[in-house]
């Protein structure tokens, strides 16, 4: 019996070698796993710090472009401001200027209206009254024409031999 309990130590020794063979051979090989799976992930992330400075890097890069462009906007901006200002001030004042002189002209239009109304009016009164004196004239010499044919025609009676052919005859 003793023999059979040497044999049965003997093979359960055997079978802790061989599990313990077997458990170092397993752990030996989640260790190279381990090790494989830290240096892949040691690997991304230098990977990623890189990238992720590279992509910080050019953010900083594109907020100062975005800074220096938008200083560039805001001078543009403002001197588009003060020249719109100035040319909507020029504007103002052309058509201010405009709105006066279209006035001053107005006025002197109704001036110059005034004095020819006026001027007419005048020369229409002086017109009818030199018209008027001609009538007048007119009717005077055809009344003196009158009397002087009636004159010639008494003076004609005196003188018994003058006929009124021996005149000629009144218009």
């Amino acid at each position: 019996m003793a023999a059979l309990q040497q044999i049965r130590e003997k093979a359960q020794k055997d079978g802790q070698k061989k599990n313990d063979a077997t458990i170092s051979s397993v752990a030996s090989e989640i260790k190279s796993k381990l090790d494989d799976l830290k240096a892949k992930l040691e690997k991304e992330r230098q990977n990623f710090a890189k990238a992720l400075s590279k992509s910080s890097k050019e953010v900083c890069e594109c907020e100062s472009l975005m800074k220096n462009e938008t200083t560039k906007f805001q001078t543009v901006y403002e001197k588009f401001c003060k020249e719109k200002a100035a040319h909507m001030q020029a504007l103002k004042d052309t058509i201010s200027k405009y709105e006066e002189e279209k006035e001053r002209l107005f006025m002197r239009y109704e001036q110059q209206r005034k004095k020819e109304k006026t001027l007419l009016s005048d020369q229409e009164k002086a017109c009818a009254s030199k018209i008027a004196e001609l009538e007048e004239s007119l009717k005077k010499k055809k009344q003196d024409d009158k009397t002087f044919s009636i004159l010639r025609k008494t003076l004609g009676s005196f003188l018994d031999n003058a006929s009124d052919e021996d005149f000629p005859p009144d218009d």
